[in-house]
């Protein structure tokens, strides 16, 4: 059964730049992209080595909305039209609760490489594995 709503987490990688073409491409439906920004007081954050301040964060809003406005020109490329959010949270967490919370019924987006020495994670990555292990819907990873 083809979906009605495709979820695109995008983190401005190029697996991501390739997952977002892929749901573009394949899926003639509702395209949300989504871009999470990690508190800069999260370990997973550049705050996990450096103190948080405002102009960091203001910075790493503005990366965000950066990256759902390239995905909005790609798209507009396409003659799609993308609805783009921008999110703080945990990335795995923040992806989980707005397919619950948006209605999504397929993820897709890109793997990256994790932890070596966990088969699973080296081949998709962190947020990947989990998202793929949690959601309640099909999940496409893009390599």
């Amino acid at each position: 059964m083809a979906p009605s709503h495709v979820l695109v987490p995008l983190d401005g990688s190029p697996l991501a730049d390739d997952a977002l073409a892929h749901a573009l491409e394949t899926f003639d439906c509702r395209v949300t992209v989504l871009n999470v920004v990690t508190p800069l007081d999260a370990s997973m954050s550049e705050g996990g080595v450096l103190e948080p301040d405002d102009e960091r964060e203001a910075e790493a809003r503005e990366r965000a909305e950066r990256l759902v406005e390239r995905a909005r020109e790609r798209a507009a490329e396409a003659d799609r039209r993308v609805e783009t959010v921008v999110e703080t949270g945990d990335p795995a967490e923040t992806i989980l609760d707005a397919v619950d919370e948006r209605d999504v019924d397929h993820v897709v987006m890109g793997g990256h490489g994790g932890d070596r020495s966990d088969l699973g994670r080296r081949l998709l990555g962190t947020v990947a594995t989990t998202v793929v292990g949690e959601a309640p819907v099909t999940v496409t990873v893009v390599r």
